[in-house]
């Protein structure tokens, strides 16, 4: 379920929120929306996916010798241990 919430801005910020809502093909509630999404987003994760993939190509064949019963199966694209 989601909530309303009312903001006021000038007339010179709707402005120009429904001029970028207009270019992105978007609307200004979208916009503002994915705004609140960001300013609350935690900076901790920033790059995490990418951190883990590196993790993942460096050491995986150190944590698949040390744990093989947990190893994924070569040819298993499922992402569940064979």
């Amino acid at each position: 379920m989601s909530k309303s919430v009312t903001i006021r801005v000038d007339d010179q910020l709707h402005a120009l929120l429904k001029e970028r809502a207009a270019a992105e093909g978007s609307t200004v509630t979208a916009l503002i929306t994915q705004a609140a999404y960001e300013a609350v987003r935690d900076p901790r994760l920033e790059g995490a996916a990418e951190v883990f993939r590196s993790f993942i190509a460096e050491q995986g064949d150190a944590f698949d010798a040390a744990f093989p019963d947990d190893a994924p199966g070569r040819g298993d694209t499922s992402g569940r241990a064979a």
